[in-house]
């Protein structure tokens, strides 16, 4: 993407301008949440690796803790690292045209670039007072030019809100949160195909967007039409209605592995067990409570923006590691993470009993014997 694309300084000034603040708490314990929360990311390293068999990376550092304008922008870098190559890629595609040249095309990006920076930022700005963590894929060359393979980041004071707000045990679900974290950091670091196949299925998704004019009028009518419905109380989302149909083929791809994650993850931080986090199901009561919760409003802002998809990714994506693995046992559901080709399929996530045959059953019947041991 030229810079000129997207105005990303704006992005981040807009969005750390109309933050909310966070919640109130004095310096010192503002430090020790800050110690807390990197040595428990530490704790739930080892209980991860114990209880899902997946080897991570040797010695993964602690996790990196960030309030929300430090979201917002290691966010920002990651849209830089993977949209900026992709958009340079759609304008050499759409060659020459009323945006590729002259005084009058780049007066229209300049201001194209400030109103879409203020769109990022105030998305942005609504999302960084919502989420506890996550797992960054694509990050900026570090100093010496090498490119990281990622970094689990905990955002302290959306922690710390949540754990007031349902009334938890601070320590308990703190833990809780750096177990579902830190399983993504094994995943995308214990399955080295992993973090590419996402990346492609991305890449593909962006570079099938329609360019022809006709086609960008259908899609926002489709748009007006997703708010309206939302506004009703509807289904609508702008994830749907922005989508071609070549784009709707690959994003169900990419919501299968993404349910997979994060259901996974979700299924890991519940199943590890009392004896780890001991108010773990008066956790999960209370923070279930809490997603189905919210004011109209709340809601119809998640609808539009796809968030209570992510909500049934993660209850879906839940429900398929707990059937596989009482089926088949740790070292059966693993074999998800053998190849691409092992992935469940969107169809696959609403039927584990389809994915066991596929790819547990199957795969043994289709196994040579074992030569006999002399």
């Amino acid at each position: 993407m030229s810079a000129s694309m997207i105005d990303w300084n704006l992005a981040v000034q807009t969005g750390t301008r109309l933050l909310k603040p966070g919640p109130q708490v004095g310096q010192d314990e503002a430090r020790e949440v800050v110690e807390q929360l990197r040595e428990l990311s530490r704790l739930a390293q080892g209980h991860v690796r114990d209880f899902t068999g997946m080897r991570s990376e040797e010695n993964p550092g602690p996790a990196t803790i960030v309030d929300r304008p430090g979201w917002i922008r290691a966010n920002v870098d990651g849209f830089r690292v993977v949209l900026e190559p992709l958009m340079e890629q759609m304008q050499d595609r759409k060659g020459s045209g009323p945006l590729s040249g002259g005084a009058g095309g780049v007066v229209v990006q300049a201001v194209g670039s400030r109103v879409t920076g203020v769109q990022v930022g105030a998305l942005l700005a609504y999302m960084a007072t919502r989420v506890l963590g996550q797992y960054e894929l694509f990050l900026p060359p570090d100093p010496s030019g090498r490119n990281p393979t990622g970094r689990l980041t905990l955002v302290a004071p959306n922690i710390v809100h949540v754990e007031q707000e349902l009334g938890v045990d601070p320590r308990d679900f703190r833990l809780w949160v750096c177990l579902h974290e830190e399983t993504h950091r094994a995943q995308f670091t214990g399955v080295p195909w992993l973090r590419e196949y996402v990346q492609a299925q991305m890449t593909q998704f962006l570079l099938a967007s329609d360019l022809d004019p006709g086609a960008m009028l259908d899609r926002i009518k489709e748009v007006a039409d997703a708010v309206a419905d939302a506004v009703r109380g509807g289904e609508g989302n702008l994830i749907d209605a922005i989508q071609s149909p070549e784009q709707r083929e690959i994003l169900d791809r990419l919501t299968a592995v993404m349910t997979l994650v994060e259901g996974h993850g979700d299924y890991v931080m519940d199943a590890v067990g009392p004896e780890v986090v001991p108010s773990v199901q008066h956790i999960r009561s209370q923070f279930q409570g809490r997603r189905d919760g919210g004011s109209r409003m709340d809601k119809t802002i998640r609808r539009l923006l796809g968030i209570d998809l992510k909500m049934k990714q993660y209850a879906e994506g839940s429900r398929f590691v707990r059937r596989v693995v009482t089926e088949v046992g740790m070292d059966g559901f693993n074999k998800v993470w053998e190849s691409p080709e092992t992935l469940p399929t969107h169809a696959e996530i609403k039927e584990p009993a389809v994915w066991i045959q596929r790819v547990v059953t199957q795969r043994a019947l289709d196994a040579p014997p074992k030569a006999e041991e002399a």
